[in-house]
């Protein structure tokens, strides 16, 4: 294990702690040898460290562009840009910090998970699943709405396949909680589950439930699960229809809740399901990349205040049904409106009641279907930003632990984060057009190091992740060789600049939306059908091309030189409708995955778990061949 020494100032001892916790067992051995001790006081030093970072990175880019808008004086039009600023920051620092500290871990330590959090994850168990003497009776629970049946029959299929092969589907009971309201597909998913049921009656319970009325939406399906079924289990899982999870993922979150009944939540590390998809590979392979170092610093600090993302994740039921219950909110007419993103409001009162929340950030099997064209990644994103600013009514909730409060601050400045980049944008453009010379208005050496700075806290997470990849052999052939990856994080990272200020401006009309009264619902999400026309296109992204077009009329005009520095953050408004349809378009898929190119380690080295997916379908295939190929054997 390294050791990291620094003199000085009494801060170093600080850091000292931090980095070095085993120098404690020699000068208070009791202390470091009491779990609640070490866990408790290690974490509220790790905490410290990460504000003081944060607030680090926010003055210095900060101090940066206030040194850029300098030449002009300071006038109401800076004031908003530095406000921008500020407000974008914390969760740009925090991700960037988040990073650092993955990389650090990932590079220092062969086992960072037992640097992460000693008391849980520094044992047997995380290289083979030891199962528990008397394991928990553990209820699996899939969630789905509207969802086509053949999906349904392969992904159940899938799964349970596995938990015979491994042994352990004694300690499993299936049930599919329907929200399905279409007559049609009520009529298919009820055919299709009576498949499912007939093939496993013999191994495990099946467990079928439709409400007629889906209140509450997710939340409330899981509520009346609870309800009749709660107290029959210690433990559920909880699965999105789109959900994948191999005997390995499923056991090693319930061994590990049945070692330590001390944590109420634990959620698994979850990534994309290789697919054809042009958008979903460019999607998935720089979401891979940063959700690697990302999880596992956020993790170092978060400890017990771990993250709760609504599915492939395991509860604890008891402790879930008595503190995690939703209260109905009231929208501005004093009409009642139910909570739309509930995982991390579930977190935090899970925590307030005292069970610990934990995350464990290793690739295990454990695997979601991700977004097919820009269109569904953006209504997604919306429902996000409606769910994640209902948290302004818990920001006061009494009991919440600290930690929590920063996790719902964060969740909703993530999304305040599109509306503060175009308010700081448009007050840009306003004041160098207002002036005779660029220079006037702007030191334009400041400003590129400010804006260098901001793409740096942004793209981070995924550059880390990337120096850890190219510095291991394994980790490059995983990723189909060095020169493939390379080429493929160049094209991930010009398509993450170019669609950003696409999600910051459908973000700012969401926020628009909520601040008018128009409200948010979950609806039944496109996991099939990846093409994306060019009249859809334009009716939906028309509007983020005008923006983008009369933000640049007045450079124009005035200060045509300018134009390049707003295209590095804006130009993606000029292009997004050939951009959606093209990344939309199977032959381009079809093209990269020929090529390799943005292939994830589960495409160049699949797991018996995705070899059996890939035997089961076509990832793009047709439903309606799909379902009838399901339904004629019986499958």
């Amino acid at each position: 294990m390294p050791t990291f020494k620094f003199k000085g100032h009494r801060s170093a001892t600080l850091l000292n702690d931090i980095l070095n916790p085993h120098r404690n067992a020699v000068a208070n051995p009791n202390a470091y040898f009491n779990p609640a001790y070490y866990g408790a006081a290690m974490m509220a030093r790790r905490r410290v460290l990460l504000v003081l970072l944060v607030m680090i990175c926010s003055f210095g880019v900060l101090g940066l562009m206030a040194q850029a808008l300098s030449p002009s004086g300071f006038g109401w039009l800076d004031g908003v840009i530095l406000f921008a600023v500020v407000t974008t920051m914390p969760w740009l620092a925090v991700g960037f910090c988040n990073g650092m500290i993955g990389l650090w871990l990932m590079l220092f330590y062969a086992n960072p998970l037992e640097k992460v959090s000693p008391s849980i994850f520094a044992e047997s168990g995380l290289e083979s699943v030891e199962h528990a003497v008397n394991p928990s009776k553990t209820a699996l629970l899939l969630c789905i709405r509207n969802e086509a049946p053949a999906r349904l029959v392969r992904n159940i299929n899938l799964m349970l396949d596995s938990l015979l092969v491994s042994e352990s589907m004694q300690r499993f009971q299936l049930y599919v909680l329907s929200d399905t309201a279409d007559e049609t597909w009520i009529v298919k998913e009820t055919e299709a589950i009576a498949i499912v049921t007939e093939r496993w009656r013999e191994q495990m319970a099946i467990t079928y439930r439709r409400r007629d009325v889906n209140t509450g939406f997710k939340a409330g399906n899981i509520k009346d699960f609870c309800q009749q079924w709660g107290r029959d289990h210690e433990l559920a899982v909880v699965l999105d229809a789109d959900s994948l999870m191999s005997a390995q993922a499923l056991n090693r979150l319930v061994d590990t809740m049945d070692r330590r009944p001390e944590i109420g939540i634990l959620q698994g590390l979850v990534v994309g399901l290789p697919s054809r998809s042009a958008f979903t590979r460019f999607f998935q392979f720089g979401m891979r990349l940063g959700m690697r170092s990302y999880t596992l610093g956020s993790a170092w600090w978060q400890g017990d205040c771990g993250p709760y993302w609504g599915h492939n994740a395991a509860i604890r039921l008891k402790p879930f049904i008595e503190h995690c219950q939703l209260p109905i909110l009231n929208d501005r007419r004093g009409q009642p409106v139910h909570v739309l993103s509930h995982d991390q409001l579930e977190a935090v009162l899970m925590r307030r009641s005292g069970s610990e929340v934990r995350v464990l950030p290793i690739e295990d099997e454990s695997f979601e279907e991700n977004p097919l064209n820009l269109l569904d990644f953006v209504q997604r994103d919306l429902r996000w930003c409606a769910g994640n600013m209902q948290y302004l009514h818990f920001l006061t909730l009494p009991g919440l632990k600290t930690t929590s409060r920063v996790q719902l601050i964060l969740a909703i400045l993530m999304f305040l984060a599109g509306p503060a980049w175009l308010l700081g944008t448009v007050a840009m453009v306003a004041l160098v057009s207002t002036t005779p010379t660029v220079s006037a208005a702007l030191d334009l050496s400041y400003l590129w190091a400010a804006l260098a700075s901001l793409w740096i806290l942004i793209l981070a997470p995924k550059l880390v992740s990337v120096v850890v990849v190219l510095l291991q052999v394994a980790q490059r052939r995983a990723f189909g060789g060095a020169g493939r990856f390379v080429f493929g994080v160049l094209l991930e990272t010009f398509f993450s600049i170019v669609i950003s200020p696409v999600l910051w401006f459908s973000q700012t009309l969401a926020v628009l939306g909520l601040l008018l009264g128009k409200r948010a619902t979950w609806a039944a999400q496109n996991r099939d059908d990846a093409s994306l026309g060019w009249s859809t296109a334009t009716q939906v992204f028309g509007l983020h091309t005008v923006f983008g077009l009369l933000l640049a009329l007045p450079l124009v005009f005035t200060h045509p030189q300018a134009l390049p520095l707003l295209a590095l953050f804006m130009g993606g408004l000029w292009v997004v409708i050939p951009l959606s349809v093209l990344s939309a378009k199977l032959s381009v898929g079809e093209f990269l995955c020929e090529k390799g190119w943005l292939a994830v380690p589960d495409e160049v080295q699949p797991c018996v778990f995705i070899q059996s997916l890939q035997h089961a379908q076509n990832p793009l295939q047709p439903v309606a061949s799909i379902a009838r190929a399901g339904f004629e054997s019986g499958q």
